[in-house]
């Protein structure tokens, strides 16, 4: 999965991703010799960051596993099955509803064999597949050929004890099966001819000049700076830090009877703020990596700990108890501050704020930290982290630069209570996501979609109740008047009132969820389609076609232009892709009236009648499956390898405008559609 999700309700930023050719795996292969009678072929892969190769042990109809197949076998024969000798993670897979197995920075695999003839010879090949967050390669084959002498193993005793000795380190291995010929297929060389009529001509030159050239990665990290500061204008909101800022600012003020001085002991305040959170980020990062976290996003049991610990900072949002650090700790450093002098008193004090905060701060970091650590990008908790402190810093530095905007401030009372209040039902929303993915890796079903979106709804309904007045909590303080006396005030403020309303819409957007409505705005956190046992909900855009050449030759025929989907059965992005838009009813119905879609799996197994041979980069490269046929399709004609991989074509095979790869935003992909249709 893995999309960037904002920390506020209602907004999303879906980030465009230019497909291109990448070799992110390069594997290597040898042979070891272990004794005189026993090899063993290994392969070692460099996989590059946040990127991960799948195991062994997959099971049927999820993402694409490791296998090997052995074309000849002479002197040889296998002993056991393929295994991975990796560092293997283990994660539910909320999209194929299974634990999956993958290997990061170097995946392992191999493979022993009992010699059984003085001399021998292996031929094979090793199938793999690999996805980041935002794309899938097509299954991809490592070929090998070795072959040397060593001494059979005859002695059938010898043998069953060399297996008993390896049995334990075996069993505790994901193994594969290690599929063996029948027959060594007739390996046809392809000419240019094969495929070299006008359809299969390559564009490359054609789609790289409609690209526009937008710079993904720098839009993805400017996301995330947003996304980190959106959290620290909440946070300024909160009673914790709001009334801080009046005093702080009177503090550098009164500190220095020169005013350049006082704004520049502002500035510093506000830079050493800065230079906290940015530490904090970093420390992440450092400590377990951008790959590491997002292992942990989805993995079982952090996700139950993930969901205990919104569940706690929501109940305390909501007045239940208050999260603090330790006294004895927080009044160590204030007290610290008042005893030096200069920049380490300024940056004392900023840290003192950091402590005395944590009970606001503390949730929304902590939140942000989780979502911002499983994008994949290595920067992305820094960066969150910038934008926090700086969102957090900028109001002290302003007010110091302009103290009489403070008159104009809002003044501290129950409203940051409000905000408080809000965001505690935020966290326990989100929590349910966490919780989602724990019960999908144990197959509890107690939170089915149905389950989570009822969930949801009585949430938000309930905020919206908060906001307009009719609910209150243990921390909503009573409002006195002059004379001391208590005042009964039964009206809802207008920002109030609009923010309830907002809340009640949402609410009541979820309820066809209930009969299978898709709900785009909340796919990315409630769980899967499958899990909903009743839905009335058909509108399903199908493939006219499987066959390239056939496709074409229809739309040809009817003169309609062609839109070519390359995915895979074990595409994760694919799948979000067809379930967060391709839904919409809007790209439902240009899909299926105004394209020929053509569909081609880049992992369909269906064997060729014979095996191909293409030259690709001045090598040699097999073509033994239909899905192999439809990866050089990709490779070749578009200079793409990368699922998911969308394409709109004219008659001819020529590209209408450029292509488009994963990006879950709906107006994005109506715009890719309806330029083709303008094109054409």
């Amino acid at each position: 999965m893995k999309k960037h999700v904002l920390f506020l309700m209602f907004i999303c930023c879906a980030l465009s991703c230019v497909a291109q050719m990448s070799t992110p795996v390069k594997f290597s292969v040898q042979q070891k010799k272990i004794s005189e009678n026993t090899i063993e072929v290994e392969f070692v892969g460099k996989v590059d960051a946040g990127w991960h190769v799948y195991g062994t042990d997959i099971a049927d109809g999820g993402p694409t596993r490791a296998e090997l197949t052995l074309e000849k076998t002479v002197g040889l024969k296998p002993d056991g099955k393929l295994r991975a000798t990796g560092s293997l993670h283990r994660a539910m897979d909320e999209m194929f509803e299974m634990e999956v197995s993958y290997m990061e920075g170097t995946a392992k695999f191999a493979q022993k064999f009992t010699i059984t003839e003085p001399k021998y010879e292996v031929v094979g090949y090793l199938t793999y597949g690999a996805c980041n967050d935002q794309n899938c390669m097509p299954p991809t084959n490592v070929e090998f050929k070795f072959e040397g002498t060593g001494t059979p193993q005859a002695d059938k005793a010898a043998v069953e004890k060399e297996k008993a000795e390896e049995k334990v380190a075996e069993e505790s291995v994901p193994v594969a099966d290690t599929v063996v010929a029948d027959t060594l297929a007739t390996d046809t060389a392809v000419a240019p001819a094969e495929f070299s009529g006008d359809l299969w001509t390559p564009v490359i030159d054609e789609l790289k000049a409609l690209e526009d050239g937008a710079d993904t990665k720098d839009n993805s990290l400017l996301g995330i700076f947003l996304l980190g500061m959106l959290g620290g204008l909440v946070a300024l909101l909160t009673p914790c830090v709001w009334p801080i800022i009046p005093m702080t600012v009177s503090f550098f003020l009164k500190r220095n009877k020169e005013r350049s001085k006082s704004i520049r002991d502002a500035v510093t305040y506000g830079v050493s703020i800065v230079i906290i959170y940015v530490a904090l980020g970093l420390f992440v990062t450092l400590c377990f990596g951008a790959s590491a976290l997002n292992a942990l996003s989805t993995n079982a049991v952090f996700n139950i700990f993930f969901f205990l610990m919104l569940l706690t900072f929501g109940a305390s949002f909501l007045g239940g108890f208050e999260i603090t650090l330790p006294s004895r700790f927080t009044n160590a450093v204030d007290k610290k501050s008042e005893t030096t002098t200069g920049l380490l008193s300024i940056f004392l004090m900023a840290f003192t704020l950091s402590l005395v905060s944590f009970s606001c701060t503390g949730p929304i970091i902590g939140f942000l930290l989780v979502e911002l650590g499983t994008t994949g990008n290595l920067l992305a908790p820094t960066i969150g982290m910038l934008g926090f402190a700086i969102a957090l810093a900028l109001p002290f530095t302003l007010f110091a630069m302009f103290p009489a905007w403070l008159k104009s401030a809002p003044k501290s009372g129950n409203w940051m209570n409000c905000v408080k209040v809000c965001l505690g039902f935020l966290e326990l929303a989100f929590a349910l996501k966490f919780l989602s993915v724990a019960d999908l890796a144990y197959g509890w079903h107690i939170l089915d979609r149905e389950a989570f979106l009822c969930l949801w709804i009585m949430l938000f309904a309930l905020l919206g109740a908060y906001l307009i007045g009719w609910i209150r909590f243990p921390h909503d303080e009573d409002e006195y008047d002059e004379m001391g006396e208590l005042v009964v005030n039964h009206r809802t403020s207008i920002p109030r009132f609009f923010a309830g309303l907002l809340s009640f819409a949402f609410a009541l957007y979820m309820v066809p969820g209930l009969w299978g409505a898709p709900c785009k705005a909340v796919s990315a956190f409630a769980p899967p389609m499958q899990t909903q046992d009743f839905n009335l909900y058909d509108n399903e855009v199908k493939a006219h076609f499987t066959d390239y050449d056939e496709g074409m030759a229809y739309a040809k025929a009817h003169n309609m232009p062609v839109m070519i989907d390359f995915t895979g059965y074990g595409c994760v992005n694919c799948r979000k892709m067809e379930a967060a838009v391709w839904t919409d009813p809007r790209v439902a119905d240009i899909m299926n009236n105004k394209y020929v879609l053509i569909t081609l799996y880049v992992d369909e197994k269906t064997p060729l009648p014979e095996t191909l041979t293409v030259k690709e980069n001045d090598q040699e490269v097999k073509l033994r499956t239909v899905g192999d046929r439809w990866s050089y399709l990709q490779r070749s004609k578009f200079g793409a390898n990368a699922q998911p991989f969308y394409v709109l074509l004219n008659n001819e095979g020529h590209p209408l405008t450029k292509s488009y790869s994963y990006n879950e935003d709906i107006s994005a992909y109506l715009d890719f559609l309806q330029k083709g249709l303008d094109k054409y």
